[in-house]
């Protein structure tokens, strides 16, 4: 491989020792990257006897060592001698008990980079011991119980989802933390020793889930809600039947069936020309508005000041005009089938896409084409259909379209591996006076980055990468595009630590401004399909004009490595997630319905294109090439359907846990009623002897339905007292909590600090929120450096706060900034208020 071509993490060499699929998903995605990677596994295999194992492990070389004796464990060593990564997932003190301290192997080895992640962190003195399934976290953490306004309604709970969250979000997390390291490594050729709790990553993946804003105004409210809270005053059962529930649902944010009786997601809320196009395109545009649909100019007025009841564009719509909107919508979409409707809304660059199975979506034209799926021929399971990178560099996609299918080799040949890879790779490791002392800054102290993103995704990207340290200017426009529900209540969220400028940059004036802040930064982010580049200024050719070398990110919805018939399709998470089979497993086929978490997919692309840029930042400083950093939502589903997402010849059917009445993966991992509430067991049958050693569930061995006897069983006594019998027996086990639960348990005063000291869970409460709220939020406190610092967020300031200072910076005078915001150029912000009432 040249050097035009050479994959940018090329000579990284990795020992992983990760079982299950957080550990080897972060190496599979180093090894995706170009690194080297010998993934070791005890004498009776891996963990996880699944399929999935296959796409986890491409790319590397498999061993299996039993660190428990003395051979195996200097093998490791010696192994690990030769790495500059090392990476293991077990429950904390697991490796150091059998022989791998990474406190001493980072004293003799200063550059060595050590990752580990755990189910619950380090410091949680209540958790770290438990044996930590995915489902025993995602039961811990609320995502059972915290499901949506729509299961609430229906009176499901707790609710069950197969998605592996926790896994996906803290492998993102992870590698980003990984790759930022060895960044860091370059500069002063120190390593570090890095954790990444599972939990917390899920408690971050979830942060749109979490937060509270006291006095929130009433119009951010959906149907839902509402109806939530009147049944709750009135002692009301929740009791919605599925098709009860879709009335209460925005017609411009819900399922619609169509000529072929499959279902078409709709997903236009919040945005009023992707409304009004939707309306066009369905002919009934015309009609609606002489009926009278009010539109109202500006949006992020006070609704008392409105000229109208509501408008297109507002999410949510009154149940007055929802009502007539939708009646309307359902008779259209009946007319044709969800494929030519998806058609037409792609190439009309309306948001919308047909509901579709996992099955579909692996085997579909445009993943397959796009490069969201891979082929790789593995020695198990033949040609099989795997989950294509979670992110990637433009000039080098195509190489990491073909990896190689995993191989079992012996020690000596992996160890040959690791030792010449990095000779032939021209790549050397800081040795001696080349380590210098830590510093305690963090990774990305003095990078400055341009963020021109909105809604979810993009902006959680660039402030995922603040807490590193990085520099954030957001720039949008002087008029907003969506409504103050997207436009300004998500940022909350997305616009912390960064500074808000609004410039009208499609001005010949405002275009002078963006290429003076372009000519002041490091990396330029944006998300938008490729076709929108050129006519914006940001193709490779006019950025690098305005600032050679520069770097680029870019995060879209549909896009792949390579171009597919969808590329340019536009889009939200919902989409992906109705397209690629989450929607049909969670609520099932006939009924699909959006996974509960808002952001399930938004959060973890942010993360993913987090990974691309701090690539790119590595490839740049090491090598001088400049890139573009690539990723999408598309991309990032594959890795949260991980268990799922693959296909060959012969494979088992696509039958995995789904609908509403889903409570687990089968008997032996399931919900279960105690005599006081629900409790989680995460178990399977290699451990009935240990099931049928504690009281009460003697003959369970021997049951003819394991799922009967336990019902019975379980019955007759309190959760805690199952759950620590369970745990005392090393059986996996948990009682569901809820997100409420545990922010009111672990919330504190915000105090300038990021949380990582505070165990598994932390929040922080704002008083003197710019918005004039109370606020409280989920900490930024993932990822746990020893050595680099990680920085506690500042609250997402009004937009335009920052206008005349960043203005300033690139040079202009207050003279020419008046003007500018005098003739609209520039702005001050949105409305007279942060958060509109």
């Amino acid at each position: 491989m040249n050097n035009e071509t050479q994959l940018p993490l090329a000579g990284v060499r990795v020992v992983d020792f990760g079982q299950q699929m957080a550990g080897p998903a972060v190496a599979m995605v180093l090894a995706d990257f170009g690194a080297t990677v010998v993934h070791v596994d005890p004498p009776e295999g891996p963990q996880w006897d699944h399929p999935a194992n296959a796409v986890l492990n491409r790319n590397k070389s498999c061993i299996r060592l039993d660190l428990k004796q003395e051979t195996g464990l200097n093998r490791a060593l010696a192994m690990i001698e030769q790495a500059d990564i090392v990476i293991e997932s077990f429950r904390p003190g697991v490796m150091k008990k059998l022989g791998i301290d990474f406190r001493q192997l980072r004293a003799e080895r200063p550059e060595l980079i050590t990752l580990s992640i755990p189910g619950f962190a380090s410091n949680d003195d209540l958790r770290q011991e438990w044996k930590a399934t995915e489902a025993v976290v995602a039961a811990t953490c609320g995502a059972f119980t915290d499901m949506g306004f729509n299961r609430v309604l229906m009176g499901v709970n707790p609710s069950f989802s197969p998605l592996p969250l926790g896994s996906s979000y803290a492998v993102s997390l992870a590698a980003s933390s990984a790759v930022l390291s060895l960044f860091e490594r370059e500069k002063t050729g120190r390593g570090d020793s890095i954790e990444v709790p599972v939990a917390a990553a899920l408690m971050e993946g979830l942060s749109y889930n979490s937060y509270v804003i006291e006095g929130l105004p009433d119009r951010y409210k959906t149907m839902r809600e509402e109806e939530i809270e009147y049944r709750k005053a009135n002692n009301i059962e929740m009791d919605l039947t599925y098709d009860q529930l879709q009335e209460y649902l925005d017609p411009f944010y819900r399922t619609y069936e169509c000529a072929d009786g499959r279902m078409f997601y709709c997903v236009c809320p919040s945005h009023r020309n992707h409304a009004k196009h939707a309306l066009k395109l369905l002919g009934i545009y015309d009609e609606l508005v002489k009926e009278g649909l009010p539109e109202v100019e500006n949006l992020h007025m006070p609704i008392a000041e409105w000229e109208g009841e509501t408008s297109i564009g507002v999410y949510p719509l009154p149940k007055k005009w929802a009502d007539i909107i939708s009646a309307r919508m359902k008779e259209v979409f009946l007319t044709r089938t969800s494929e030519e409707w998806g058609r037409l809304f792609g190439e009309g660059q309306i948001p919308g896409a047909p509901h579709r199975t996992t099955q579909e979506w692996v085997n579909d034209e445009h993943t397959n084409a796009s490069g969201l799926i891979v082929e790789v021929d593995d020695p198990q399971y033949g040609r099989m259909k795997q989950g294509g990178p979670i992110s990637w560099l433009d000039d080098v996609a195509e190489a990491m379209l073909t990896p190689r299918p995993r191989r079992n080799v012996s020690y000596e040949e992996a160890l040959t591996e690791l030792m010449t890879v990095a000779a032939e790779e021209g790549v050397t490791r800081p040795t001696g006076t080349d380590i210098q002392p830590a510093s305690g800054r963090g990774w990305l102290e003095g990078v400055r980055i341009l963020d021109l993103t909105n809604v979810i995704a993009g902006p959680h990207s660039t402030a995922f990468l603040s807490r590193f340290g990085a520099e954030v200017i957001k720039l949008d426009p002087v008029t907003p595009l969506y409504d103050p529900l997207i436009g300004t209540l998500f940022t909350f969220q997305t616009g912390v630590s960064k500074q808000s400028a609004l410039v009208d940059i499609t001005s010949t004036e405002g275009r002078e401004a963006f290429n003076r802040l372009v000519r002041s930064v490091d990396m330029v982010v944006i998300n938008a399909p490729e076709r929108q580049m050129k006519p914006l200024g940001l193709d490779h050719d006019s950025l690098q004009a305005v600032n050679p070398g520069v770097l680029f990110c870019r995060l879209d919805c549909l896009g792949g490595p390579q171009r597919g018939p969808r590329t340019d399709y536009i889009g939200y998470d919902d989409i992906i997630q109705a397209n690629s089979g989450i929607m049909s497993r969670f609520g099932g086929l006939e009924t699909p319905e959006e996974h509960a978490h808002l952001g399930t997919l938004d959060v973890n692309c942010g993360f993913a294109a987090g990974l691309g840029m701090a690539v790119a930042l590595y490839r740049k400083h090491k090598t001088g090439k400049v890139s573009r950093a690539r990723t999408s939502l598309s991309a990032v589903t594959n890795l949260a359907q991980a268990p799922f997402a693959f296909d060959y010849e012969g494979r088992a059917p696509f039958n995995e846990p789904s609908g509403r009445e889903a409570l687990g993966n089968h008997e032996l991992s399931h919900f279960y009623r105690t005599a006081d509430g629900w409790i989680f067991i995460d178990s399977n049958r290699s451990e009935l002897d240990k099931l049928e050693q504690m009281e009460g569930l003697q003959g369970i061995s021997r049951a003819g339905d394991i799922r009967a006897f336990l019902n019975r069983a379980l019955s007759k006594a309190p959760a805690d007292y199952w759950v620590t019998a369970l745990r005392g027996a090393d059986v996996a086990a948990a009682v569901p909590m809820a997100i409420e639960e545990l922010r009111s348990t672990y919330c504190r005063e915000a105090d300038g600090t990021p949380g990582t000291d505070r165990g598994s869970f932390a929040f922080s409460t704002y008083r003197d929120h710019p918005s004039g709220h109370v606020v409280t939020q989920v900490d930024h406190h993932s990822i746990r450096p020893v050595e680099a610092s990680i920085r506690a967020f500042r609250p997402t300031e009004r937009f335009g706060h920052s206008t005349r200072p960043v203005l300033s910076s690139v040079g202009y005078t207050e003279a020419e900034i008046d003007s500018m915001i005098e003739r609209g150029i520039a702005g001050l912000g949105w409305g007279r208020e942060f958060l509109p009432g």
